[in-house]
């Protein structure tokens, strides 16, 4: 497993120098803004593998693939969805070439539960191991994309432009799917929850 984020502070300009130092060949730089982003693109392999040990090899290879092609990336600010970007390929093509079934199983799943539906009470928050087994259920009956990108949003926090740019969709559409994919968790769940929507 990766280590924790740190909270360093980081400048714009630090950040940008950092990514051109790496691009020119200095491996001590690229090792840092492995260090800075590994941890996300680990815990958004995570969160579509719902395997540790697949994560931790989705994102070397992610990595690897970053290095080889760090030439192509023209917008240092964009590094971390660039990342993001070669990390749903990796997921997406490994789930194909080994016949992967992605699984949401019951972990993890309260603190989406409780971004994804409107003002949860304090007996929403209490929910069993039942009804977080059927949000797992609801939210293994998104189509991949969908669930990526709700993913994206409320557990990476990545504005629409961002998850755009992962997604290789226009913003509408980004927009659109997330909207949908509430809207489809909502309706799963609403018998569990008083039939509230």
């Amino acid at each position: 497993m990766l280590p924790v984020e740190k909270d360093a502070p980081e400048t714009q300009e630090g950040h940008q120098a950092l990514v051109r130092q790496a691009r020119s060949g200095d491996a001590a730089a690229f090792r840092t803004l492995f260090e800075r982003h590994g941890p996300t693109v680990w815990r958004f392999l995570k969160d579509s593998f719902r395997d540790e040990a697949a994560a931790d090899e989705a994102t070397q290879e992610t990595f690897v693939r970053a290095h080889a092609r760090l030439t192509a990336l023209r917008d240092e600010d964009r590094l971390a969805s660039w990342l993001l970007g070669i990390a749903r390929r990796v997921f997406l093509e490994t789930r194909r070439v080994r016949g992967i079934r992605v699984d949401l199983d019951d972990e993890d799943t309260e603190g989406l539960l409780e971004t994804v539906l409107p003002t949860p009470t304090p007996e929403d928050l209490l929910l069993d191991r039942e009804t977080e087994a059927v949000l797992a259920e609801a939210l293994g009956h998104l189509r991949e994309g969908r669930r990526s990108a709700l993913l994206l949003r409320i557990d990476h926090g990545l504005p629409y432009e961002e998850i755009a740019l992962v997604m290789g969709w226009t913003i509408p559409k980004v927009k659109n799917e997330i909207h949908r994919a509430r809207l489809q968790l909502r309706e799963h769940l609403a018998p569990y929850l008083g039939g509230r929507s």
